[in-house]
């Protein structure tokens, strides 16, 4: 696929040990390469950026984030792809042009909650060089508009975790909005290209990764700010149905112990599962519910939809 690449100047002499990669798809990453280069100064070289506009098509935005480049004391390297290739397959492209021996992959829609978030990362590839590491989310900084309440509330309860708890599953909580996987852990499992789509192509690659390599769990935050409504989040349950089968196709004893897996079986046995699916979506959209009950609603939404899937 054709792809236009554009460095900075600091680029061309770099040798990083951390290679930062951020795909987008019609998101303005403006604000988080901001943040991340006002650390430049205390990294003295140590992190590199690589972006990924994967299909966008604005030529607005490409033009304003080479500008912005040029700007930046991070060492920079922004491609863009004239056409989308999806998550896993744009993601395994970004760790080709990363140089550093360890990946950091940061979705767009992050905001690191401190202003050590690289110091960090780079700190703890000095103490103890991990083959994976998750840094956490947070909702900290996210938006608290009334239309992301279910969000808000979905996001809190299964995914904003501290490190000891996320630690007692370490394959779980692995999402590649703040992961730092080590160079030849990647060449030895890297994501896997059959995934389209949104969804579940980092669960599926963090059950092959933890059988081979220990997960390592910590506290440096970055808040999700992409949240969204529940009308976005049910489309993109529909969207990660195949990708949900393919997993189950995969990795059928592990999945099996997943509440989602268990709830999509008990839905199965429905004779009105269609029915099902309209009642439950129609409850997550209901202003008038308590926010729990809506988010409980859109989870039973998502498990009739994964049904046809186990």
């Amino acid at each position: 696929m054709s792809a236009d690449i554009h460095d900075n100047v600091a680029w061309a002499g770099a040798t990083p040990t951390l290679s930062v990669l951020i795909p987008f798809l019609r998101d303005d990453p403006t604000d988080l390469l901001g943040q991340l280069d006002r650390e430049a100064a205390a990294l003295g070289g140590a992190v590199e950026v690589v972006l990924m506009d994967d299909g966008t098509g604005d030529a607005a935005l490409t033009a304003r984030l080479k500008q912005m480049l040029g700007a930046l004391a991070l060492p920079a390297r922004l491609i863009t792809l004239a056409a989308n290739e999806g998550r896993a397959r744009g993601r395994n492209r970004l760790t080709v042009a990363g140089r550093g021996r360890a990946y950091l992959f940061l979705d767009s829609d992050m905001k690191p909650d401190t202003p050590r978030f690289l110091q960090t990362w780079v700190a703890l590839m000095a103490a103890r060089d991990p083959a994976v590491a998750f840094g956490g989310f947070s909702l900290d900084q996210a938006p608290t508009d009334a239309r992301f309440a279910v969000h808000r509330a979905l996001s809190g309860a299964s995914e904003c975790l501290p490190a000891s708890e996320r630690a007692k599953q370490p394959e779980k909580y692995v999402y590649t909005s703040n992961l730092l996987v080590r160079r030849d852990v990647f060449a030895a499992e890297a994501f896997d290209p059959g995934f389209s789509g949104w969804g579940w192509e980092d669960v599926e690659w963090a059950m092959r990764v933890s059988r081979r390599f220990e997960v390592v769990h910590l506290d440096n935050p970055a808040t999700h700010m992409g949240l969204d409504t529940v009308e976005d989040l049910a489309r993109k349950f529909d969207q990660g149905a195949g990708n949900f089968a393919r997993v189950v196709a995969l990795h059928p004893e592990t999945v099996a112990a997943y509440p989602s897996y268990k709830a999509a079986k008990a839905l199965k046995r429905l004779p009105a599962l269609s029915l099902v699916r309209r009642l439950t979506r129609q409850a997550a959209r209901t202003g008038a519910l308590p926010v729990k009950a809506r988010a409980f609603a859109l989870r039973l939404y998502r498990a009739a939809v994964y049904a046809d899937a186990v």
